[in-house]
């Protein structure tokens, strides 16, 4: 026997690069430009004072951020679970409810995470594809399956489907987990938080990473009825009690005090994101509509990898997958309007 014959082989997700250049416009992985709270900062000057504490396990439960999230919502501690990062969230729900021998459904271009969690995990999958415009199709999920995923708003197509499409898809499937990945939502998409009571088969999950400012610290949370968020946390509690750091804990929980700078971010990435659409239309750029904090362009005239590379050597970086059908696309995150000024003045040169 060879230990190499039992190993899991799995092709793992790629995520967008993180060089170490200086004076890079990073528009590549959709964080957000602005830097977090200053209420983040106020309490990792209180941590630090408070830095005999770190040498405690956190409360597996999550309790301070369980309940500041419980408030901030309207929301019920029981109908909430939390997590490092919605990737690890949303990983938990996988390995939770997703043992069917029937197919999990997701489109065929969305999170390309879904699909390395689908073999990782084990369980089939069907990749639906979506229409010609990249849109989401729900008359395609009214089959047979063993759950349901939708990122809405969609990555990297950015479009959104309104809140009774994603009803219609719930009404369908009552017997199937439905996740609703909301990374994006405060972008400009609707969220499905107010149906998980009316739905006992909806999962929604959100993050701190795009909106919040804070992908460094991995925040990621779900929001279901109680039944569904006791099976979670049963796993999650087989697998590792203490995945949360006290630090993440005490500035997640913090920063939804200050509700005003969270709405003046998410503003400006929104009226930054509207005036880049101009933008790309002058140049000639097709597009999807972006409910996101990025944008999917492609070009009719000129090939998305030449972009791709002309921007890099500028030292300007953006997202390019090489996947079929997408692979005339370009990915890209809005920054501050400096950025996505020097962005547009590098595009004039190479389109």
């Amino acid at each position: 026997m060879n230990w190499r014959e039992y190993v899991k082989n799995v092709t793992p997700y790629v995520p967008g690069e993180q060089p170490k250049i200086n004076n890079l416009i990073k528009l590549n992985t959709n964080e957000n430009p602005y830097s977090p709270s200053p209420v983040a900062k106020e309490e990792l000057l209180r941590l630090a004072e408070d830095y005999d504490s770190l040498r405690r396990y956190p409360k597996p439960d999550c309790d301070a951020l369980r309940d500041a999230l419980s408030e901030y919502m309207g929301l019920a501690p029981e109908k909430i679970f939390t997590g490092v990062g919605s990737d690890d969230v949303i990983c938990t729900l996988f390995t939770t409810f997703f043992h069917s021998t029937l197919p999990v459904l997701f489109a065929d271009i969305t999170y390309s995470f879904y699909e390395v969690w689908a073999d990782f995990v084990g369980f089939p999958k069907e990749l639906i594809p979506v229409k010609d415009d990249l849109s989401i199709d729900i008359n395609d999920y009214r089959k047979e399956n063993g759950g349901i995923v939708i990122a809405n708003p969609n990555a990297p197509t950015g479009l959104s489907l309104p809140l009774e499409k994603i009803e219609e898809v719930l009404k369908f499937n009552r017997d199937s987990i439905v996740i609703v990945d909301e990374a994006y939502v405060d972008f400009g998409g609707e969220s499905a938080v107010k149906l998980i009571d009316k739905y006992d088969n909806l999962i929604v999950t959100q993050t701190y990473s795009k909106s919040r400012n804070l992908a460094g610290l991995r925040i990621g949370m779900a929001f279901a009825n109680e039944e569904v968020i006791s099976k979670i946390k049963a796993v999650k509690f087989s697998i590792n009690s203490y995945t949360m750091n006290e630090p993440s804990l005490r500035i997640a929980s913090a920063i939804l005090k200050d509700e005003d700078y969270f709405r003046e971010c998410c503003g400006k990435v929104i009226k930054t994101r509207e005036w880049c659409v101009e933008e790309f239309k002058k140049l000639g750029f097709v597009f999807p509509e972006s409910s996101a904090n990025f944008v999917f362009v492609t070009h009719p005239k000129v090939n998305a990898n030449d972009i791709y590379k002309a921007l890099r050597e500028r030292g300007i970086l953006v997202r390019h997958f090489g996947m079929e059908r997408i692979d005339n696309y370009l990915r890209i995150s809005i920054g501050t309007d400096d950025e996505m000024k020097a962005l547009f003045s590098a595009l004039k040169e190479i389109v």
